[in-house]
């Protein structure tokens, strides 16, 4: 488990973080998500014992990452998104090494080598030297790393950066597995990734949390208007003069394509219907009717765009 309060973090004047407060609960994969500079990475490091808050307090699976330092350490497992390896080991060599550093005796190096190399498909490459291998291998051997001691918490700093599809999706499957005995805390700028793996969604901005809840729940507050796209058999002037003159429509773009319209229409209500029955009492055959449903993508848009409307709104008021 993981519990934030109000943590800050200042480099001289600047403020890297400031005052944000969370918790990541047990078996929970929780997605951390801001654009560059926004203090994703400064709060990883304060979590991983790299470097201590200005105020506030953080602990990690019930250490004080201030007072106990090391026993963090000792419980985290981490991914930094530029991963520090050994260029000339080989990487059986570089995970018994990091084994040696954690305090493994052999049998239990050899058998955690063994799980991380599973899991992580490591196996073509264990007698490879680290710097010849591709980014996408490097990544495993990193994230074999962070696994070998079998930590109680994960902190994951874009993970899957490098991999191909195939280890994409690989690596989703180990996450969801590992969040059944680990909290994961898990950094991306791929939102489909953050979307597809993680319970709930953490969005910082120049320090502050601006956003918490699940991915259903940021995506119902996007509101604004609804978009439907349909594609109607019929001439592409009637259909869209029909379309535009219904209940709630504020803008209808059209294009033709054989015989077919192809709409794109914004509306203040659910169209979805009132275009369905439309269609079907001028006799249009319809080719596709769809709502498009919010994404997180742009919920994460509004959320960024709506702060900094409040913060230049904040520095107006000051002046």
């Amino acid at each position: 488990m993981i519990e934030v309060r109000n943590l800050s973090k200042y480099f001289g004047k600047r403020c890297a973080v400031n005052g944000i407060s969370f918790t990541v609960e047990p078996n929970t994969i929780v997605g951390f998500l801001g654009p560059n500079g926004a203090g994703k990475t400064t709060t990883i490091r304060i979590l991983t014992g790299y470097m201590p808050p200005t105020s506030g307090t953080a602990r990690v699976a019930g250490h004080d990452v201030v007072k106990e330092s090391l026993a963090v350490r000792s419980v985290v497992g981490y991914l930094p998104e530029a991963v520090p390896l050994y260029p000339e080991m080989r990487v059986y060599e570089y995970l018994n090494f990091r084994g040696k550093l954690r305090g493994m005796d052999r049998p239990r190096r050899e058998a955690a080598i063994a799980r991380a190399v599973e899991r992580c498909w490591l196996a073509e490459a264990l007698t490879r030297p680290i710097g010849q291998l591709s980014r996408g291998y490097r990544q495993r051997v990193g994230l074999a790393d962070a696994l070998l001691h079998s930590p109680k918490v994960l902190i994951l700093d874009e993970p899957t950066v490098g991999l191909d599809p195939t280890q994409v999706r690989e690596t989703r499957a180990l996450l969801r597995e590992l969040a059944a005995d680990h909290p994961i805390l898990f950094s991306s700028h791929t939102l489909s990734e953050v979307e597809a793996i993680c319970q709930r969604i953490l969005i910082i901005h120049e320090g502050r949390i601006i956003a918490s809840g699940t991915v259903d729940e940021l995506k119902a507050q996007v509101g604004g208007q609804r978009r439907v796209i349909a594609e109607l058999k019929g001439p592409q002037a009637e259909v869209t003069t029909a379309v535009q003159k219904l209940a709630g429509i504020v803008n209808v773009r059209a294009t033709a394509d054989g015989g077919w319209t192809r709409l794109d229409i914004a509306a203040n209500n659910n169209a979805q219907n009132a275009v369905s029955e439309l269609a079907a009492g001028r006799g249009w055959a319809v080719r596709e009717l769809r709502q498009e449903v919010p994404s997180l993508e742009d919920f994460f848009v509004k959320a960024i765009v709506d702060a900094r409307v409040r913060q230049a709104g904040a520095k107006e008021d000051r002046r």
